[in-house]
């Protein structure tokens, strides 16, 4: 989706060092990976569902600091396992903290408050404008720049998305600050995938998703504290803890592991592109979940944004 790179960090762009030594091993493991991307997309995509039914029980501030927490220390723990050597370094202390508040505490505090108040396939579409913060932040820095090929691609998935939200808003259980909140946390989850490249120079996807859940998980324990003790820890059904345990596990631990991989294989930009197949997913738990409409100006929406969806990944 890069055209060129003017002095951007390693992994940035198409033609970055890291990805051209990358190349052909890539595309030998070409079905491994678009596999494990789409895994990701499945389980980032239904998260909006998970966290709607978890914050039913759980307010959404401890709800946030125990996901985090929680994820962020079993991918440690794998961490200290398999990769000793991946130890934070002095210098990067403050790098992965503001990647980790930034990614991880305020994008997920927008995000969990957002969706407790708007539909979760409302959620899954609003998100879908994270790559253009992405490439916002990218251009800002000047770190990337788009093809005009990658900016019709993106252009298009969004016009797909506008069909698809054309009547969202004033669907039952949709709430414009609840989008807006969501809007919030998809520019956080955007600049999360660039800000993350520097450090992915360095550490490995699983060091950088650790340490930043962690980070972020301790900057969201303070506001949490203020609600922990009046939370009535028995009514919290089997249901809620499972929601729990997926949206931290699989979600956090895995999805953002996996995420982190594909951004240090081929590029904030060209990865972000998922994005669009997380909202598919998405939209399509909300109806299966919840409900939710999904009439033909969604079916019509969807096939847009799939189209725009496969002209950007073309890059």
């Amino acid at each position: 989706m890069l055209a060129e790179r003017r002095g951007a960090p390693a992994g940035v762009g198409n033609g970055s060092r890291a990805e051209a030594a990358a190349g052909k091993s890539g595309r030998r493991a070409s079905p491994l990976f678009e596999a494990s991307l789409l895994l990701t997309a499945v389980f980032l995509g239904t998260n909006p569902v998970a966290v709607k039914y978890a914050v039913g029980y759980i307010p959404p501030m401890p709800f946030v600091s125990i996901r985090f927490v929680l994820a962020g220390l079993v991918l440690w723990g794998i961490l200290r396992l398999f990769d000793p050597k991946g130890r934070l370094r002095r210098d990067d202390l403050w790098a992965m903290a503001g990647l980790g508040l930034v990614g991880v505490a305020l994008n997920n505090i927008l995000f969990t408050q957002g969706v407790s108040m708007t539909s979760a396939s409302n959620t899954a579409l609003v998100v879908a404008t994270a790559p253009l913060w992405g490439m916002l932040l990218a251009f800002v820095l000047g770190w990337e720049r788009p093809k005009a090929r990658g900016i019709v691609g993106v252009g298009l998935a969004l016009l797909g998305v506008a069909v698809i939200v054309y009547r969202g808003l004033g669907e039952s259980g949709a709430s414009l600050p609840g989008d807006l909140l969501v809007m919030g946390a998809a520019a956080c989850w955007g600049s999360y995938a660039v800000l993350s490249i520097p450090l992915l120079r360095r550490y490995s996807p699983l060091a950088v998703a650790a340490y930043s859940m962690l980070f972020g998980g301790l900057a969201v324990l303070p506001l949490a504290s203020v609600q922990l003790p009046s939370l009535e820890w028995g009514a919290v059904s089997l249901g809620g803890w499972g929601a729990v345990a997926y949206s931290a596990l699989l979600v956090a631990a895995f999805g953002f592991t996996f995420w982190q991989r594909g951004i240090s294989r081929i590029g904030a930009n060209r990865m972000l592109v998922y994005q669009y197949l997380v909202t598919l997913v998405g939209v399509v738990a909300g109806v299966v979940f919840f409900g939710e409409g999904f009439g033909i100006d969604k079916v019509v929406g969807a096939a847009i944004l799939l189209a725009g969806v496969y002209l950007a990944r073309r890059q």
